[in-house]
């Protein structure tokens, strides 16, 4: 099979069972690293619901990341939170919510599944091109990531995209020593090393920083001693308090709003 990412051939790595029961053999890229799934006809299954029932850690990751982000728009990327801001693949909406709550004026989207926690706050052409889109734990649902970015971007007029996704060095990681395959649910299907990112970039014409989990493709300059430093230890616990006196949280306003125009209660997916 060919890489998405470079184009290159791939060679097998490992066969594994996915959802308790499918034999799957997986298949990396010697030049880039992109490790995959090489066919997964398990997809439909293991999205019966868009959020696995086994992911637990939902909340408590959103809230982290909410933390990191805010740091990495505010000091790295010098956001000021006018936005727009897109996060794109939202799930049921908590992060854009975290964001709004802080400041930044984030919408959402996303094709499968159902915007239970920013209501009213669906992305729409009309409010223009933004500033940075934001794909949180997305890159590990895709086979062909290069082509997910170049959409989004190009869709949502953005130049830099922000986003997370575990990083493995070396060989593929053995099937029982990493937690990330997520085996069991079977919505994991890629997996990167820095490196696949780095060809990514290139590939796009987009330059890549990554610091503390936290990855940005950018048109634009992301000072990668900025980006350590906002998403660091000490800065995201203290930062968001910080930013959010510095913006202004839009939790007030955002009742307020729904509350004069009740009919966007009805928002829930993009087309």
């Amino acid at each position: 099979m060919t890489c998405p990412v470079c184009s290159q051939q791939m060679q097998f790595a490992f066969t594994a069972k996915v959802l308790r029961k499918y034999p799957a053999d997986y298949e990396v890229c010697g030049h880039c690293g992109f490790l995959r799934a090489q066919d997964p006809h398990w997809l439909d299954e293991a999205y019966s619901k868009a959020i696995a029932a086994a992911d637990t850690g939902l909340l408590a990751r959103n809230y982290s990341i909410a933390r990191q982000l805010a740091g990495a728009l505010y000091w790295a990327a010098n956001e000021r939170g006018q936005g727009p801001y897109l996060d794109t693949a939202g799930g049921y909406g908590v992060l854009t919510r975290l964001m709004r709550d802080l400041g930044f004026n984030f919408y959402w989207a996303d094709k499968y599944c159902e915007n239970l926690l920013a209501p009213g706050f669906n992305y729409r052409t009309e409010l223009g091109p933004c500033r940075v889109v934001t794909a949180m734990e997305v890159l590990e649902h895709l086979s062909d990531p290069a082509a997910f970015i170049e959409d989004t971007l190009s869709s949502s007029g953005a130049e830099t995209m922000f986003f997370t996704t575990e990083l493995y060095d070396g060989p593929p990681p053995d099937p029982g020593t990493w937690w990330y395959y997520a085996f069991g649910t079977g919505q994991h299907i890629g997996f990167f090393q820095k490196r696949t990112l780095e060809v990514l970039g290139s590939r796009l014409g987009l330059g890549l920083t990554s610091a503390n989990g936290i990855h940005a493709l950018s048109r634009a300059t992301i000072s990668q001693r900025r980006l350590a430093l906002a998403t660091g230890r000490w800065a995201s616990h203290f930062g968001p308090w910080w930013i959010r006196r510095q913006l202004g949280s839009n939790t007030i306003n955002d009742h307020e709003s729904l509350l004069r125009d009740p009919a966007r209660f009805q928002e829930q997916l993009v087309p």
